[in-house]
Parts: structure tokens; sequence; C-alpha cells
């Protein structure tokens, strides 16, 4: 009887030992749960995450050249919108000379370039003004502005007896300034100057250029730039 003491105890310990066991396995499992990472944010093996592309830059379609339709060679004459007054501008390479006259006492000669956009700008004395541009094939259009006034027109490129014509002489001591635009119907625009007075011009030979000034007879040429 004394002796089964030892071993009650020894077995009570065993048990109370075995029990704490169980008790630990019990309550480790959903310690070592919790801090698993939940399905959702687990990467699938042998992947990456890609970055989102960039969107493209989008670039605008380049506006069209502007048309460029040379002016071509020659003498264009006509009369202004209104009938007002005659028009004549000789073309040559890059180079144009203008001649606007009313026949009586407004008159300017004006000189500049040719664009290769087939547009022109001339420029002459007291501020005057001719701004032009290509119309179609045969045609140059635009304004000119001679002192106060302004004088829109169309005119033709022409033949060779029709264009723009000068005489600079001495006649009787006065000093003669001519200058005359021919018109393809053969009507004749121009003013002669003495020593700077204007009057109309006498006609000319569009042929020739053969022009009688107080009785003496001289030459009006073909102006060219």
């Amino acid at each position: 009887m004394k002796r089964s003491g030892p071993l009650l105890t020894l077995l009570a310990g065993l048990l109370l030992g075995l029990f704490m066991l169980s008790l630990n396995a019990t309550t480790a499992e959903p310690t070592s749960a919790a801090v698993q990472p939940s399905p959702s944010t687990k990467a699938s093996p042998g992947t990456t995450a890609s970055p989102s592309a960039a969107p493209k830059p989008t670039t605008a379609p380049p506006s069209p050249s502007p048309s460029r339709t040379p002016v071509s060679e020659g003498v264009y004459t006509g009369r202004t919108d209104d009938d007002s007054a005659a028009v004549a501008i000789t073309v040559r390479g890059d180079k144009a000379i203008a001649y606007v006259c009313d026949g009586r006492n407004v008159e300017s000669w004006l000189q500049g370039d040719v664009k290769d956009d087939g547009s022109l700008k001339l420029t002459g004395k007291g501020g005057a003004s001719l701004d032009a541009r290509v119309k179609g094939t045969r045609q140059l259009s635009g304004k000119a502005n001679v002192g106060s006034g302004g004088y829109p027109f169309t005119v033709d490129r022409t033949n060779k007896s029709s264009g723009l014509y000068r005489a600079n002489s001495t006649v009787a001591g006065a000093k003669i300034e001519g200058g005359w635009i021919v018109l393809p119907d053969g009507e004749q625009v121009g003013i002669l100057k003495r020593d700077g007075k204007p009057s109309p011009a006498p006609e000319i030979d569009p042929e020739t250029g053969a022009v009688t000034v107080d009785g003496q007879q001289l030459t009006a040429r073909p102006v060219t730039p």
C-alpha cells in the first residue's frame, strides 16, 4: 500500500503533461493560420505584374502646303474695276514694273518683287503701292493705291502689241516724260509731262513706239524690269 503512492503521483504527472501538450497544439493552429496570406493576395507563381501601357502621343496631321502658282512672264493690261483708270504690269523673272494711269492727272510707276507663291508687292513714289496675285492661268488680280484713291483690278496677259511704254526726252528745252498703256482693244491711256505738268499723252504707234511731241518725233519703248 505504501508503494502505490509514488506510482499514482507519476501517473498523474504524465496525464497532466499529455493534457498540456494537447492544449498547446489546439491553441497554436489559429495563430499560425492567422499569419498566412489570404489566397486573393498571393501572387501566381511564375507571373509578374506588368505596368499599364502609357498612352501613345497623338500628332496632328501636317497642314497642307499653300498652292504655289508662279506668275508667267509677260505684260498684263486692263482697266480698273470702276473703269476710272488703266493698269499695266510687266513681269520678267522675279521682278515686276507697273503703271497706273487715268489719262488725265493721276499716274504712278511702281516696281517690286514677284513671289514664288504667285503674288506681287510693288511700291512707288508718294506711298503708292500695288498688291496682286495670280488668278487662273492668264490673269492678275489685286488693288493699287495711288494718292488718295484705291483701284481694284483684274488684268489679262496680253499679246505683243498691247503693253506698257515709256519715253523720256527733252523737247524745246522742256523735260518730257511720257507713259502709255496700250489695251488689247487698241485703246491707249497715258500721260505726258512737260517739266512735271501732266496732260493727256498723244497716241503712239504700238508697232514702232513712234510718237510726235510738239512737232518732234520721239520713240516710246516697251518697259521691262
